[in-house]
């Protein structure tokens, strides 16, 4: 495991408020995580900016609760850190879903935002 203690509080700060907000089923909250341009990837076909992350997480069940384990960071410039994860999401009536996910943070005037998400079922 290579992190970086500073690349990993970078993205626990972000991380910890998408899993509040997604625990807590608030999908327009979930999308102000992200930056207007992200390119996000979830198990479905992958849309650009807020609206589509959104209508993502608005579309998943109630009680939808995502627990994330940082494996490895990558800081590629001052205003660029990799992450990638293990997440477990779990779920009130099937079965917990693990995955590996993918994010790249991009620091602007405004703070850290997640700019890409790639989630893989390995």
């Amino acid at each position: 495991m290579t992190t970086d203690p500073q690349d990993e509080a970078i993205l626990r700060t972000v991380l910890d408020q998408w899993k509040d907000a997604v625990d807590r089923h608030e999908p327009q909250r979930v999308a102000s995580y992200f930056t207007d341009d992200a390119i996000f990837q979830g198990l479905h076909p992958y849309t650009v900016g807020r609206a589509g992350v959104s209508e993502y997480y608005d579309s998943q069940p109630i009680g939808l609760v995502a627990d994330y384990r940082i494996l490895e960071t990558r800081r590629l410039t001052e205003n660029l850190v990799l992450g990638y994860l293990d997440v477990d999401f779990s779920f009130t009536d099937r079965p917990t879903l693990a995955v590996k996910l993918s994010v790249l943070l991009e620091r602007d005037t405004d703070g850290w935002a997640i700019g890409h998400y790639q989630v893989s079922r390995l």
